[in-house]
C-alpha cells in the first residue's frame, strides 16, 4: 500500500512537471506569435510611412499629374461640349482639368507658334530641378549678349546681378522674363541647348506628341512648334505643382533686395494688367500666361475657376485689334460661354 502511494505521488510529481513544460512551451509559443505580430504590424507601418512619404516626394515631379489624371477621368464634366467658335484666336481647346476631357476645339491639333507660352514648360522643368528655391544666381553678361537685338521681353535683372531662383520663376511667367528663363536654363542644364533636351523630354512624358522646343524663351524658331491642345496638356501638368500654381495666379511679385537693386523690384503679371475684372458668369479667371510673336499672334494660356470646377483654355493665333487683347477678350468671351452653358444645365 505504501509502495503504491509512492508510485502514485512520483506519477503525480511526472504529470506536474510534464504540465508545467507543456505550459512554459505555450506561453513561449504564444510570445513568439505575439512577437511575429508585433514586428509585422511594424513592417506595414513602415512601408506605409514610406509610401506616404514617397508620393509626397513624386507629387511636384509628376505622378501628382498622372494620378489625379487617372481619378479624374472618371468624372464628367457637366458641359460635355461647348462651340468655341466666333473669337478671335484661330486655335482653341477648352478642357475640363478634373477629366483632362476637351468640351471645346477649334483647330486644336494643328500646328502653331507658342511664343511665350513655351515658358509654362521653362518654369516647372526649372520648378522640378531645385530642392531649394531660395538659393541665388548669378546672372552672366553672356546671357544679356545673347537676347541683344532679339526683341525679347525682360524682368529687368542687370549683369551680374543676384537672384533667387524663386524670383526668376515669377520673372518667367509674370513680366515674361527672357534673362530669367536662359539663367534658370544654364543653372539647371550648363546650357539653353542642355535645358532644351530637359523640355522635350518632359513634353514627350506628359503626351505633347506635336510639340518640339527650340528654346526656353519662345522667340520664333520655324522648328519650334506647338499644338494648344499640347499646351492645355502641359498647363493642366503644371497646375499640379504648388509652387507654380502660386506663381501663374499672382497678380504682381516683389523681389527682395539684391545686390543691384537695394530695393528689389515688382513686376506684374501681362495677363493680369490687361483683365479689369478676372470674374466670368459663375467664377473668375484665375492664371494664365500670355504669349505673342508676329509669326505666332497673340497666344494666351489661362485657367478659370467656374462652379466648382476648373477649366483651362489656350488659344492662339489671334490677330491684332483694336483693344490690342484679342486673346484676353477670347478667354473672356468663352469662360462666360462656358458659364452660362453650366447654369442652363442646372436650370
Amino acid at each position: 500500500m505504501t509502495e503504491y502511494r509512492e508510485n502514485r505521488n512520483r506519477n503525480g510529481d511526472r504529470n506536474r512537471q510534464i504540465d508545467g513544460m507543456e505550459l512554459r512551451h505555450r506561453r513561449q509559443r504564444m510570445h513568439r506569435r505575439r512577437q511575429k505580430k508585433r514586428v509585422l504590424i511594424s513592417a506595414i507601418i513602415e512601408v506605409l510611412i514610406l509610401l506616404v512619404l514617397a508620393v509626397a516626394f513624386c507629387w511636384n515631379r509628376g505622378m501628382g499629374a498622372k494620378v489625379a489624371g487617372f481619378l479624374g477621368s472618371f468624372d464628367s464634366p457637366p458641359v460635355k461640349e461647348l462651340d468655341v467658335s466666333g473669337v478671335n484666336s484661330s486655335n482653341v481647346t477648352l478642357m475640363d482639368i478634373k477629366s483632362g476631357k476637351v468640351i471645346g476645339d477649334m483647330g486644336g491639333n494643328e500646328q502653331i507658334y507658342p511664343a511665350s507660352m513655351t515658358k509654362i514648360m521653362t518654369a516647372i522643368v526649372a520648378l522640378e530641378s531645385f530642392s531649394n528655391l531660395d538659393q541665388e544666381i548669378a546672372l552672366s553678361e553672356d546671357i544679356f549678349y545673347s537676347l541683344d537685338g532679339q526683341d525679347a521681353t525682360q524682368a529687368g535683372f542687370q549683369p551680374g546681378e543676384s537672384v533667387r531662383i524663386r524670383d526668376l520663376v515669377y520673372g518667367v511667367i509674370l513680366p515674361s522674363g527672357a534673362e530669367c528663363c536662359l539663367a534658370l536654363a544654364d543653372q539647371v542644364s550648363g546650357s539653353e541647348d542642355g535645358f532644351v533636351e530637359k523640355m522635350n523630354q518632359k513634353a514627350k512624358s506628359i503626351g505633347m506628341k506635336n510639340t518640339n522646343f527650340k528654346n526656353c524663351t519662345g522667340l520664333h524658331n520655324p522648328e519650334h512648334y506647338s499644338t494648344t491642345y499640347d499646351i492645355a496638356l502641359l498647363l493642366r501638368y503644371a497646375l499640379n505643382n504648388d509652387a507654380f500654381r502660386d506663381v501663374i495666379t499672382s497678380h504682381f511679385h516683389s523681389t527682395p533686395g539684391t545686390n543691384v537693386h537695394p530695393d528689389g523690384i515688382t513686376y506684374y503679371s501681362t495677363m493680369f494688367k490687361n483683365l479689369s475684372d478676372p470674374a466670368v458668369t459663375g467664377g473668375e479667371i484665375l492664371g494664365g500666361k500670355t504669349g505673342y510673336t508676329s509669326e505666332a499672334g497673340h497666344c494666351l494660356a489661362s485657367f478659370a475657376g467656374i462652379d466648382e470646377r476648373e477649366y483651362i483654355l489656350v488659344t492662339a493665333g489671334a490677330a491684332a485689334d483694336a483693344t490690342g487683347i484679342p486673346h484676353i477678350s477670347d478667354a473672356q468671351t468663352l469662360y462666360n460661354r462656358l458659364g452660362e452653358a453650366i447654369n442652363m444645365q442646372g436650370n
